[in-house]
């Protein structure tokens, strides 16, 4: 069993988590409210950056989360690889620490800023570059999925449980696909179209589409990223791996390889594969590898 460092007891830790997430959710939940008059777009995005823009939104859930870590657990030896500060030419990130959190303070901008609602926030505790606790926060649902390590559960504001519902033992053809809204390529389309799922469900996020895996809406989700593209990070599928591995899912590369964290530039590029049954995972890679 892992022992989280200098005796922190996992209960007092997830019970601080729960309240930063939805300090977190009201951040958010304030500028959603705040960009439905598209006037104020332009006060809220800090940049024009139209493949990975940031609002205030995301710096605002950036800085309330890093620093309540900080205070809370000044003399705990664990780093902060957040996604906004990742960006700051100064940042600098010692890969060998044991223990990692990994953050996204707003996963799925572009649908944030849109208004679709698909938009979360990730929060996981990696241990030798591997996720170990998942937070993966959806304010529009009301909806906090919580990996402690060993079981995943989600918990509305008013403490009501919700518990994971996968589906099992699917063929592909049988399948719901959940897949991208803003990162859509021809290749993937293609790939969709050849398989013949029961069902495509798009929306953005990455947490929102392995929520929705967890939930029992769909059953897979493939990541498939262009050479030359922009490809997803760390941050992107930390907390989600967490929570879909803890419920019996399973998060890999096409070739049923785990996912490496801590590569140069955090990137997770190439095929990755996201299903609802880890004991039919392989099976299903093998499937997808033939009809490519």
């Amino acid at each position: 069993m892992i022992e989280l460092p200098s005796a922190i007891d996992i209960k007092d830790l997830i019970n601080e988590l729960k309240i930063l997430s939805w300090e977190a959710s009201d951040i958010l939940l304030y500028y959603a409210k705040i960009l439905k008059n598209s006037d104020n777009k332009d006060k809220i995005i800090r940049n024009h950056n139209l493949n990975d823009p940031v609002t205030i939104a995301d710096l605002k859930v950036n800085e309330i989360i890093i620093k309540k870590i900080k205070e809370k657990y000044i003399n705990v030896n664990w780093e902060i690889l957040s996604e906004e500060n990742s960006k700051s030419d100064s940042y600098r990130f010692n890969k060998n620490t044991d223990w990692t959190w990994v953050l996204d303070p707003l996963d799925g901008t572009k649908d944030f800023i849109q208004g679709t609602k698909n938009y979360a926030m990730h929060l996981a505790l990696n241990y030798k570059q591997r996720p170990y606790l998942g937070i993966v926060l959806i304010p529009e649902k009301d909806e906090l999925w919580i990996c402690n390590g060993e079981k995943v559960w989600c918990e509305r504001r008013d403490k009501s449980k919700i518990k994971p519902s996968l589906q099992r033992n699917l063929s592909l053809q049988d399948m719901v696909i959940v897949t991208s809204k803003n990162h859509r390529n021809k290749i993937l389309k293609n790939l969709i179209n050849k398989i013949s799922f029961k069902n495509v469900v798009v929306m953005g996020s990455i947490g929102c589409k392995i929520a929705s895996i967890l939930r029992g809406e769909s059953d897979i989700y493939i990541c498939l990223s262009v050479p030359g593209k922009s490809s997803p990070k760390d941050w992107d599928f930390a907390a989600p791996e967490a929570a879909l591995r803890a419920a019996g899912g399973a998060i890999t590369s096409l070739n049923n390889e785990e996912l490496i964290y801590g590569k140069p530039n955090f990137e997770q590029g190439g095929i990755i594969v996201a299903s609802s049954n880890f004991k039919n995972h392989q099976n299903l890679c093998l499937e997808i590898k033939k009809i490519i």
